[in-house]
């Protein structure tokens, strides 16, 4: 295939008019080596790396809690419609035996179509903390422990690349030195304190769940988390950009005072996405979605978003956050915190061919993978 005539962009952030070639799934080249001569003409548009998002807990009516391989299927085929070519289905505090079946649901479909979307798994919770539980189960939360986690991630086929968990808690330390080699650690749901999260952090932590929601406050005398991630170089930092979870204000402060190369656009997506109105559930919790936005049925606290990534990428260029720092923020940047950015996320020879055909308003007009 070869993509002629549109604005590819490039890993330094720009944008150059250019044809595309791909063969095999992967980019290549040179004309020379694609064997398949189909022609989309690209011109006038954008032309995209897919997006990934390694925070979703579902969309389109089904939550990859349910523990449903026909619901997994689903989810993904949104996801890719909506120029999601990577995603993390993500997790929630519940009963080892629940997640053990949960993570089986990605070995089961790894040789149907739609797997070819999966970039890894999100394991958020159940290593968190009560009191900033947020829209988690209390009664499922338990002790950070290797060994539940390593079975979850041996149920998943070893695609787990993320698990969050609440630093402030018995043994956090000794599973992020334990685990770290083995996956993404990140930091959530948690009332910890600057210097218990930077221990954290320094200990192979590096990566923060949904910054500011689930957490204490950025206060001049007690930075927490959030200023604990100011200070570890390494740290990468999931912001959910729907509008509703963070103000748009503080969206552009903490891409100023963070550095945009270390800003990670999520959904924190849930079932609702993509649906009318109504009552759905978030890991077995009952969701009211009104117009976008997802809370309990206390009506206050928010439970994940019903917003795709690709429209957070949009608000956040709303919010002026720059086209080019959006993107990658969508790319990128969350590639790299899970260590696929040798497969996606920019467009370069060699990696996966997933391009996303965008009109100047940011309108999605192709996905192509």
């Amino acid at each position: 295939m070869i993509i002629k005539n549109g604005r590819v962009f490039q890993e330094d952030g720009t944008f150059a008019e250019k044809d595309l070639y791909i063969e095999g799934k992967r980019f290549v080249s040179t004309k020379e080596e694609v064997t398949d001569q189909e022609v989309i003409d690209a011109k006038g548009m954008m032309v995209l790396p897919g997006l990934v998002d390694v925070h979703s807990h579902g969309a389109a009516g089904h939550d990859f809690s349910d523990g449903d391989v026909e619901g997994l299927k689903e989810i993904l085929r949104y996801e890719k419609a909506h120029g999601i070519t990577s995603y993390c289905p993500t997790s929630m505090t519940l009963p080892k035996d629940d997640l053990l079946k949960i993570f089986g649901t990605i070995e089961a479909i790894k040789d149907e179509p739609e797997a070819e979307v999966i970039a890894g798994v999100n394991m958020e919770g159940p290593f968190i903390d009560p009191i900033k539980k947020g829209a988690q189960a209390e009664e499922n939360i338990v002790a950070p422990n290797a060994e539940f986690f390593r079975a979850c991630n041996a149920a998943s086929g070893g695609k787990i690349r993320l698990v969050t968990l609440a630093p402030n808690m018995p043994g956090s330390l000794e599973f992020i030195k334990e685990v770290s080699d083995e996956v993404m650690v990140s930091i959530g749901h948690t009332t910890a304190d600057y210097d218990t999260a930077l221990a954290a952090m320094k200990a192979g932590a590096h990566h923060v769940t949904h910054l500011y929601n689930a957490m204490p406050p950025f206060a001049h005398r007690n930075p927490g988390v959030i200023g604990a991630a100011f200070d570890d170089p390494k740290c990468r930092m999931e912001l959910i950009c729907d509008g509703y979870h963070i103000h748009g204000a503080v969206v552009r402060a903490t891409f100023s005072m963070m550095g945009s190369e270390r800003m990670v656009l999520i959904s924190d997506s849930m079932m609702a996405t993509g649906m009318p109105n109504g009552t759905y559930s978030l890991g077995g919790q009952a969701v009211w979605m009104k117009d976008g936005k997802a809370t309990l049925t206390d009506g206050e606290t928010i439970a994940g978003s019903a917003t795709n990534l690709y429209d957070c990428m949009r608000k956040a260029v709303s919010f002026d956050i720059p086209l080019t720092d959006a993107i990658f923020a969508a790319t990128r940047n969350p590639a790299q915190s899970i260590g696929i950015y040798d497969e996606v996320g920019s467009i370069a020879p060699g990696k996966k061919a997933h391009v996303l055909l965008v009109d100047d308003e940011l309108n999605l007009k192709q996905v192509i993978m």
